[in-house]
């Protein structure tokens, strides 16, 4: 179990440094370059949507299903580990939401720069008909 969360840390890791990498401000022709590199990435990358939302469901089904520990005959290791379980969950959840969020979030400049490109070439082939 702990694979899925560090594999799936990893591409977080991941998504950040594409994400940053998007955003900041290049030259046009580098910017382009970067674009074209990404999207390129992008269909492949999108699993990594179909694995975090089975991770999260997965989650939902133990925190269900989960036994408490709230009782007095629970002891106080009995208690931690629980708590601590809790936690973790918490985390992967928060985990598994930036993994969907950042994953949309370059979906959607990639396909705002693609926009903008388009929008410029059309711009230069009206200059030149003028």
């Amino acid at each position: 179990m702990a694979l899925q969360w560090l594999i799936l840390s990893y591409v977080v890791a991941a998504e950040v440094v594409i994400t940053l990498m998007l955003t900041l401000p290049y030259p046009m022709l580098i910017k382009k370059r970067v674009v074209q590199l990404v999207s390129l990435i992008l269909q492949p990358a999108a699993s990594i949507v179909a694995f975090a939302g089975f991770q999260l469901l997965d989650l939902y089904w133990k925190a269900e299903h989960r036994l408490s520990c709230s009782s007095e005959v629970c002891t106080a290791t009995e208690r931690d580990r629980s708590e601590k379980s809790i936690y973790k969950a918490q985390r992967n959840v928060v985990l598994c939401a930036a993994g969907i969020l950042l994953y949309w979030c370059i979906y959607r400049i990639c396909k705002f720069n693609k926009d903008l490109e388009l929008l410029e070439a059309e711009a230069k082939k009206r200059s030149k008909e003028e």
